[in-house]
């Protein structure tokens, strides 16, 4: 097998392009089955991240577990191998691509959940200040015909009051 169809092998892994491959061939990791064969340890050894090694090697496992299964068959040739690995790495893309769709669904769902709250609580501080701005005019008194101010006199103590000044 030559470099080129390894490091295109490779890079049909999800999440395994031009630099990850270059790490990963830097890391002595040429092949599929070499990353099969790795620990999720060696692959961030290598330089990946833990997410990303374990994605690669999740997707490794199931090309290389495809690959043998159809050599132990016997019913496939070469490029039928290849093209089951490939397959089976495509598949494992497409799964990833949906797991990616199903986290921005939920990350939507809970943006739409939150908004809604927060004019949810808008609704009911806009009630409140209308209540408080309604029961604050209540209080005021109006200005009558009769009387010369907009407020009532209240005396502050018995000293004030009109009957007390009589004695």
């Amino acid at each position: 097998m030559g470099k080129k169809d390894s490091s295109a092998e490779i890079t049909s892994l999800p999440g395994v392009g031009a630099a990850t491959a270059k790490k990963l061939a830097d890391g002595k990791f040429t092949t599929v089955a070499k990353i099969a064969k790795a620990s999720a340890k060696d692959l961030q050894n290598a330089g990946l991240s833990a997410s990303v090694a374990s994605k690669v090697l999740s997707a490794a496992k199931a090309a290389s577990s495809v690959k043998s299964t159809a050599k132990k068959a016997g019913a496939a040739t070469k490029s039928k191998v290849k093209n089951a690995g490939s397959k089976a790495a495509s598949t494992a893309k497409k799964a990833s691509s949906k797991a990616a769709t199903g986290a921005k669904k939920a990350t939507g769902s809970a943006k739409k959940a939150t908004q809604k709250a927060v004019a949810k609580g808008q609704e009911v501080a806009e009630d409140v200040v209308e209540k408080t701005t309604s029961a604050a005019t209540s209080l005021k008194t109006k200005k009558d015909e009769g009387r010369k101010g907009n407020t009532i006199s209240v005396p502050r103590s018995v000293k004030d009051m009109p009957w007390f000044k009589k004695r």
